[in-house]
């Protein structure tokens, strides 16, 4: 079985290009270690990169993708927990000052949760159990009358940064420092085909798009 042709171009474009422009950069991050200031939670969607939509250099941001940027609540059962285990890591060992939950238009994982038979997504072992944390929130925005499916879609994808972030207090570690302003929790919303970027506003709840200067 070859490796995809595709991948291996694509490593020989960046080790020609970006590689040997940041070679010096990339040596130090080797021997020191990162130190990003930022966590981003982000969707697995592969038009969504955090580091394409930031321009980020390597070792300014750590990632942690999943399907529909969903963070989980707080729950130490001794089970397997891969995004609270990156959050744990980020903000204990990294020592991040800032964590953004990305959420993005167009999500596939949304739009199953608002309609389980609009997308080929089966339950399987995994991914119905994980969708089962935003139920509440998707039928509350499914039965909100005067709405298209369209508003609905990003209605529920911007309800979920928003619960995400109410997640993210749950986590000891994260409340802790936020109390005592070590640490900044912040909302995100990305248009796919606008390339739009919506902050969510601490203070109102709402999102507002991203005046460029």
């Amino acid at each position: 079985m070859q490796f995809p042709a595709s991948l291996l171009d694509g490593y020989e474009s960046f080790r020609a290009g970006r590689f040997a422009a940041e070679r010096e950069r990339y040596r130090l991050l080797a021997e020191r270690g990162q130190e990003p200031e930022t966590l981003i939670v982000a969707c697995c969607d592969s038009r969504a990169a955090p580091e394409t939509i930031f321009g980020a250099a390597p070792g300014e941001i750590f990632v942690v993708r999943n399907v529909a940027n969903i963070v989980p609540p707080y729950r130490p059962d001794g089970e397997f927990h891969a995004t609270s285990a990156a959050l744990e890591y980020a903000v204990q060992s990294l020592r991040v000052r800032h964590i953004v939950v990305l959420g993005h238009g167009r999500c596939g994982g949304i739009k199953a949760a608002l309609d389980p038979d609009a997308e080929p997504l089966s339950p399987g072992d995994f991914i119905g159990k994980w969708m089962e944390l935003l139920t509440p929130a998707a039928e509350a925005v499914s039965g909100h009358p005067g709405m298209t499916n369209a508003e609905r879609q990003t209605a529920l994808e911007q309800v979920s940064v928003r619960r995400s972030i109410d997640n993210l207090r749950t986590f000891p570690c994260v409340s802790i420092l936020e109390d005592k302003g070590r640490l900044d929790l912040h909302g995100a919303w990305f248009d796919i085909s606008t390339g739009e970027l919506w902050i969510l506003d601490p203070a109102t709840g709402e999102f507002a798009r991203h005046e460029e200067s």
